[in-house]
């Protein structure tokens, strides 16, 4: 294997077509110049350079060897560089729910360009201790006022949402008190208002199922031909060519969180004015911190 001096003589041979200003370059006398390449040479198997009183010019050989050591050459100096830009950046862990997760973090991508994300994806109410516990930067969920937060983080409303009707292709709803009647409503929603939603759908003359996340709740839908009720924005991301989507006759608001410590780390300050939009939502009414409880999941 060559050394990073052969590599350097050769290339420098090469470019000045001497070997006595080769060496002067690389501060050895010509002498050594010569016998180092000799060396080279007699490793290699190969004539590297025609060597006579006017100079040196590459062979073939050289000319090979040349270029390969000009790019070895040229990544060993940008190391230091990758190094310290490697040094400079940052590494941010941050979490969210699973249907959320798709729009999220390519939302992230763009907005955090100087940072490295690191995503995790679970439960809202296991995202916030571990931002508690010091093991995630953020958590981004719409649970955080009806939790009792880490007294050492804050949660910063970043977009707001409504519930919405998600109508497969062929499916229609009644209207009046009962727009529902009789028709199985696939549901989900990322907060903890799903008793109070089936509650209210029942009252509209539905039948309530629950789907376990956004991308489920459209699929059953359009395997029951069935209305799905799920938050407007994942219904307008998973809604078809042919596929309606309108207001619910559901009261309420749902409204994602950013949860940090406390006060919020600089890198993530932009998001409370900037994400909603990436993500295709409103922006929040309210920057406010909160610090509640209750318990939940999403």
């Amino acid at each position: 294997m060559p050394s990073v001096d052969d590599l350097r003589l050769v290339e420098a041979v090469a470019r000045h077509g001497s070997l006595g200003a080769a060496g002067r370059e690389l501060m050895i006398s010509q002498p050594a110049a010569s016998n180092r390449l000799a060396a080279l040479e007699r490793r290699i198997g190969e004539r590297l350079f025609d060597r006579d009183t006017t100079g040196a010019r590459p062979t073939a050989a050289g000319r090979a060897l040349c270029h390969e050591a000009t790019h070895v050459l040229g990544h060993l100096e940008a190391i230091f560089d990758r190094t310290r830009a490697a040094a400079q950046s940052r590494t941010l862990t941050v979490g969210t729910f699973g249907s959320l997760a798709p729009w999220l973090f390519p939302a992230l991508d763009d907005l955090l360009a100087d940072a490295a994300v690191t995503p995790v994806v679970d439960h809202g109410d296991r995202l916030v201790g571990w931002v508690g516990e010091g093991s995630l930067d953020a958590a981004f969920v719409a649970i955080a006022n009806q939790l009792r937060l880490p007294a050492t983080v804050g949660a910063v409303p970043v977009a707001v949402d409504r519930l919405a009707v998600l109508s497969p292709s062929g499916v229609t709803t009644g209207r009046g008190r009962h727009p529902f009647a009789g028709r199985t409503v696939v549901t989900y929603t990322y907060d903890m208002s799903t008793e109070a939603l089936h509650r209210r759908l029942s009252e509209l003359g539905g039948m309530p199922r629950t789907a376990a996340t956004a991308e489920t709740a459209v699929r059953l839908a359009r395997k029951l031909a069935c209305p799905a009720v799920l938050p407007r924005g994942l219904a307008l991301a998973y809604a078809a060519p042919g596929e309606r989507v309108t207001a619910a006759a559901v009261t309420g608001r749902l409204t994602l969180y950013m949860v940090t410590t406390r006060p919020t780390p600089p890198e993530f300050a932009p998001l409370t004015t900037r994400l909603h939009t990436h993500l295709g939502l409103d922006g929040p009414v309210t920057p406010t911190s909160t610090g509640t409880a209750a318990g939940g999941r999403r």
